[in-house]
């Protein structure tokens, strides 16, 4: 018997088929992984196009700048959800090099390395130095600090961060901040970052001008996706309260293998794929981990996220990648499409 886990993804991907999307309400939950939706903001409304129409015929023009996000690479993972994950996040690198405009910078939302290990973080680094953007961000994720409560990770990518690795900085009129809410894990797995950080980060952002766009990005959600697996951070809501008042917030994260999206007024909540391998749906299994695919579609559900900010405009475009394309005719569940659920 089918669950109602279920029933609602199924009804959303047709809903999305068919392109019902009411914007009259605000986008409440963007849900499983596939090849994503562009979206625009302009005057703090969303409007979005679907990647296929766009992506490789212009991406990225138009804007003041673009950067991409990948996450969860998890290097030194061997397991047959994905025997050789250092190929495909090499694959991503490739589509990352063959986009028709350089992007000024990549930020890797967290899990690296699958086991904190040097040699996976040496792996991680040789492959990256193949991108076209050299300047790489970091944040780490739980898999880079199982050993040594992240002192490797800190020693390669932590310099001038504080605490346990969180920073922030400026790029052309944007505001970055990366936070870690990864380093006191709560009971289920629930992501925290603590009250030494969250002053640190009343304080970074104090005395910025309001019309600052603002980005942070973190490894788990920054929102409460699906508390039985772990999926949201407890005190983000403290962290939250202090972006209320700009006008253009963007939030990244990853940890969760999938595309799933949330705005809220003008803060735009985005998880990306995983280079390496997909979780499930939430609910839609046991529990949370890897998700063994048939090999020749486990492409179509693993990349990279591609973020255009027009800043004269105020817009944002956000484009999540598969490494692999599905073929034409596919159905939905084959292309990986999203489902989207609108609250009225």
């Amino acid at each position: 018997m089918r669950n109602n886990k279920q029933d609602f993804i199924d009804q959303n991907l047709q809903d999305l088929n068919n392109d019902g999307v009411d914007r009259r309400g605000f986008l409440k939950c963007m849900a499983w992984a596939g090849t994503g939706l562009v979206w625009t903001m302009s005057g703090g409304i969303p409007a979005s196009r679907a990647f296929a129409s766009i992506y490789g015929n212009g991406s990225g023009k138009g804007g003041d700048f673009s950067f991409v996000q990948i996450s969860d690479s998890h290097i030194g993972f061997n397991k047959p959800a994905n025997p050789d994950v250092t190929a495909t996040l090499q694959t991503a690198i490739n589509k990352i090099n063959a986009m028709p405009h350089k992007p000024d910078f990549i930020i890797h939302t967290g899990d690296l390395t699958q086991l904190s290990k040097p040699s996976e973080f040496d792996t991680l680094d040789q492959a990256l130095k193949g991108a076209s953007a050299k300047q790489v961000y970091f944040v780490p994720g739980e898999h880079d600090m199982l050993s040594d409560n992240g002192d490797e990770y800190l020693h390669r990518f932590g310099k001038g961060t504080k605490g346990a690795g969180w920073y922030s900085f400026d790029h052309k009129g944007v505001h970055f901040v990366g936070l870690v809410n990864v380093a006191n894990l709560k009971a289920g797995g629930m992501g925290s970052l603590g009250h030494e950080q969250l002053e640190w980060l009343e304080g970074d952002l104090k005395g910025r001008s309001a019309s600052t766009p603002v980005v942070l990005f973190a490894h788990i959600p920054l929102w409460t996706i699906y508390p039985d697996w772990g999926w949201g951070t407890d005190d983000s809501e403290q962290a939250l309260s202090y972006v209320k008042r700009f006008g253009s917030v963007t939030v990244l994260n990853g940890h969760i293998h999938q595309v799933m999206q949330k705005i809220e007024g003008k803060v735009s909540f985005h998880t990306a794929m995983s280079t390496a391998f997909p979780q499930p749906a939430p609910g839609t299994a046991p529990s949370a981990g890897p998700m063994k695919v048939p090999s020749d579609q486990l492409q179509r559900v693993l990349g990279i996220t591609d973020v255009n900010y027009l800043v004269s405009g105020r817009s944002l475009a956000v484009v999540d990648s598969p490494l692999a394309d599905a073929s034409p005719g596919a159905s939905a569940t084959e292309r990986g499409a999203d489902a989207i659920a609108i609250a009225r």
